[in-house]
């Protein structure tokens, strides 16, 4: 299979382009044009991997799973551990290429929202090492259900706002940040969280993230001298789902992105944009998200924050458009078996955005021969559910 994506003007399919404020739009244009100039340079792809050895302590295992295999009682499952990053989750490898990307740029100072503070711990760990200043802007209730990363986000040297407007959740802390680099364009970067955002953030993110996929491709071949037959991932923006399917778009691999059912779809608590969403433009991007008739964007749930979101990136759009790609629900319920399951037949502590890819997967190696290969994405660790 062929695949160019995005075009020229950031669209994937009818997914994507760029939405952002007149004063951003310069801004946005030099981004593309110098990220265009580095993208393949030898010089900064070095960079970029001396830092992700460094930060990260890439590359990160691809563990066989006997038992959950067995449980499963089909195809073998394996766990690509995103979780053993050194900052704990997969957010480090797009924060690494944004961060040195900004200081390319001239950048003195780094800015992120976030939601269940992974993506912030990440960027105050690149900001600390490259001796950058650093704003995260996160949801009140979100600092209060994940306060262990706001103590992480601070130790590291962050400046952690609280956002208490609207919900003050996700969508609330986006708009801060936003508002935070219209006001200081000139000194900062916006190191976005996933695959959203105006063009060409969806592309950056993916990229710096597909060496998920990359070293995935390598370590099967190690184990099994073929590729994998089915690739799952939990999908909030979609991050690190792009970064594992990206670079098997091109094979025969199957590929399930996994949405945050909730307390049920026909509840309408959940954060399913696939299952009941509506074609929008938030955050940048037009995509699917949660919204009435009117535009507005409605509330969402689900037990996992970091899945809790109301848009997702254009490039699951698109790829759900051209049917390369299928996506699924899994509600709170099932996530917190799987995260269950897994640890006391793993010994691992998945994070609740993991386990609902857990629990998919789990599900669909039960319908496989023993002899294909399933492999899924645990995007990071569960140390902060404690």
């Amino acid at each position: 299979m062929s695949y160019e994506a995005p075009d020229d003007r950031g669209y994937f399919g009818d997914f994507g382009g760029c939405f952002a404020p007149e004063i951003l739009m310069q801004t946005l244009g030099e981004l593309n044009r110098v990220y265009a100039g580095l993208k393949n340079d030898s010089a900064f792809q070095h960079e970029v991997t001396t830092m992700l050895r460094a930060l990260a302590g890439r590359a990160t295992p691809l563990s066989y799973a006997p038992e959950l295999t067995n449980y499963a009682g089909g195809g073998k499952i394996y766990l690509k551990r995103e979780d053993l990053t050194k900052t704990g989750s997969h957010h480090i490898n797009s924060a690494v290429g944004q961060g040195i990307l900004a200081r390319h740029l001239g950048k003195t100072r780094l800015t992120a929202e976030t939601g269940a503070g992974e993506h912030g711990v990440a960027i105050a760990t690149v900001a600390a090492h490259l001796d950058m200043a650093c704003t995260v802007y996160m949801g009140a209730k979100n600092m209060r259900r994940q306060a262990p990363n706001v103590e992480r986000m601070e130790a590291l040297g962050a400046t952690v706002v609280e956002v208490s407007s609207g919900s003050g959740g996700f969508r609330e802390a986006s708009a801060d940040a936003t508002r935070d680099l219209v006001a200081n364009v000139r000194s900062t970067f916006y190191a976005v969280s996933s695959i959203v955002g105006p063009h060409p953030y969806p592309m950056i993110v993916r990229d710096f993230q597909s060496i998920i996929g990359r070293e995935v491709q390598s370590q099967i071949s190690a184990f099994e001298r073929r590729q994998p037959d089915h690739l799952v991932a939990c999908i909030g923006g979609g991050s690190n789902a792009i970064g594992l399917f990206y670079p098997f778009l091109g094979t025969t691999a199957r590929m399930t992105g996994v949405e945050a059912g909730g307390r049920g779809i026909r509840s309408g608590m959940h954060a399913a944009r696939f299952a009941t969403g509506r074609l929008g433009i938030f955050q940048g991007t037009k995509s699917m998200m949660l919204r009435d008739r009117n535009g507005q964007l409605l509330k969402t749930h689900s037990i996992a924050v970091g899945l809790d979101v109301p848009v997702v990136g254009p490039e699951h759009c698109y790829l759900r458009q051209i049917d390369r790609a299928q996506y699924t629900a899994v509600d709170d319920g099932e996530a917190l078996s799987a995260y269950e399951l897994a640890a006391k037949l793993e010994g691992i502590k998945p994070a609740l955005e993991s386990s609902h890819a857990i629990a998919s997967g789990m599900r669909l190696a039960g319908h496989m021969d023993k002899n294909q290969i399933l492999v899924i994405c645990v995007s990071g660790s569960g140390v902060k559910e404690v």
